[in-house]
C-alpha cells in the first residue's frame, strides 16, 4: 500500500515560473520604504520578527469575529474574508527581505490587487505589457455581463432558495474573479507591475495539482505554497504536506463559509482533504497506471472530484442563510 500510494515529486500547486525566486537588483528602485528582512539572518533571530509576519493572520480574524452577532451573517462573511486577506497579505509582505518600494505601490499591493506575490508585485522588474489588450478588457467585460445576469436575472427564475443562491455564487465568481480581478491584472501589468490574473481557464485542467496549483485562486494556493508545503515537505514529505496544506485551506474555509451559517461544520474541511487525497492518487502508481493525470482521464478525474462535491464546500447552510439574503440585500432575489 505504501507503493501504491508513494509520491515520487511533490505536488505541482504551482509553475515553475511562480516557485522562482525573484532576484532584487540593487539599483533602479523606487526608494520609499524598506522592509526589514525576514528570511536572512540579519534580523530572523530575534523573536519579534518571527512573530510579526502572523500578526494579521492571528488579530484581523480575531477582530472580525467580534462582529459575528452584531451584523448580518452575509456582512460577517465578507468581514472575516476580508480579514484573513489582509492577514495573508501582511504574511506575504514579510517575504520581501531588504526590497526597498515605494508606498504607493505597496497601498496598490494590499488594497488594489487579490494576488499574494509580494515579491514579484513590488519588485523592480517591469514585465511585459499585455499583448492584444482590448481583447483581453472584451472577455473581462464578458465575464462580468454573463456573471452579472446569473446574479439578477436567473437566480430569480430558479424554483427555490437554494438553488437560486448557487446561481447567485456562481454569478458572484464570474464577476469578482474571472472579470473585475482579471481587469485589474490588465491594468497593473499595462502600468509595468508584475500582476497575473489569479484564475487561468481551470476547466483546462488535466490533474488535480494544476488546477489547485496553478488555474484556481493561484493567489491564495501560492500562499499555501510558499508558506506550508514547501516547508513542511522538507520534514516530513510531500504526501503529509500534501494533505497539510490542503487541511489549512479547509479550516480557513471553514472560517467563511461554516462559522458565518452556524452550521454544516466539517464540510469544507471534508472537502479540501479529498482534494488532497486525490493529489497524492493521480501522482501515485495507481494514478500513473490509469493515467489520471492527464489527457480525458485526467480531467474526468479532476472535474469530478472538484466539482462533484461541491456542495460539500458550499453547503446548503451557507447558501440559505447567508448567499440568499445576501442577495436579497441587493435587490437580486
Amino acid at each position: 500500500m505504501k507503493n501504491l500510494l508513494s509520491v515520487p515529486s511533490p505536488p505541482a500547486t504551482a509553475n515553475k515560473e511562480e516557485s522562482r525566486d525573484h532576484e532584487v537588483p540593487e539599483h533602479g528602485r523606487n526608494v520609499a520604504c524598506e522592509i526589514p528582512r525576514i528570511n536572512g539572518t540579519r534580523r530572523s533571530a530575534s523573536l519579534p520578527f518571527k512573530i510579526a509576519p502572523w500578526i494579521g493572520l492571528l488579530i484581523l480574524p480575531a477582530l472580525a469575529l467580534s462582529t459575528q452577532h452584531r451584523v448580518p451573517p452575509w456582512a460577517f462573511m465578507w468581514l472575516m474574508a476580508y480579514a484573513i486577506f489582509l492577514g495573508c497579505k501582511w504574511l506575504t509582505f514579510w517575504r520581501t527581505k531588504d526590497q526597498q518600494i515605494h508606498l504607493a505601490r505597496l497601498t496598490g499591493y494590499f488594497f488594489l490587487w487579490a494576488g499574494m506575490d509580494a515579491v514579484a508585485f513590488l519588485g523592480p522588474a517591469a514585465p511585459a505589457k499585455p499583448s492584444r489588450p482590448g481583447r483581453q478588457i472584451a472577455f473581462s467585460l464578458i465575464k462580468i455581463t454573463a456573471g452579472a445576469l446569473a446574479f439578477f436575472v436567473l437566480a430569480r427564475r430558479a424554483p427555490n432558495h437554494l438553488l437560486a443562491g448557487w446561481i447567485g455564487m456562481v454569478g458572484l465568481i464570474f464577476i469578482l474573479h474571472f472579470g473585475l480581478f482579471e481587469l485589474v491584472a490588465i491594468a497593473w501589468r499595462w502600468g509595468g507591475v508584475e500582476a497575473k490574473p489569479i484564475m487561468n481557464a481551470p476547466i483546462k485542467a488535466t490533474s488535480l495539482s494544476e488546477f489547485w496549483g496553478r488555474r484556481w485562486n493561484g493567489a491564495f494556493n501560492q500562499l499555501v505554497l510558499d508558506i506550508f508545503f514547501r516547508p513542511l515537505a522538507r520534514s516530513v514529505g510531500p504526501v503529509r504536506a500534501t494533505l497539510t496544506a490542503f487541511l489549512i485551506s479547509g479550516l480557513l474555509h471553514e472560517l467563511v463559509i461554516s462559522l458565518p451559517a452556524g452550521a454544516g461544520y466539517g464540510l469544507p474541511t471534508a472537502y479540501f482533504l479529498l482534494q488532497g487525497w486525490g493529489v497524492v492518487v493521480q501522482r501515485s502508481f495507481i494514478g500513473k497506471r490509469f493515467r489520471l493525470r492527464e489527457g480525458a482521464r485526467g480531467w474526468l478525474f479532476t472535474m469530478l472530484l472538484t466539482a462533484g462535491p461541491a456542495f460539500c464546500l458550499f453547503h446548503p447552510p451557507f447558501v440559505e442563510r447567508v448567499i440568499v439574503p445576501f442577495m436579497q440585500t441587493l435587490g437580486a432575489l
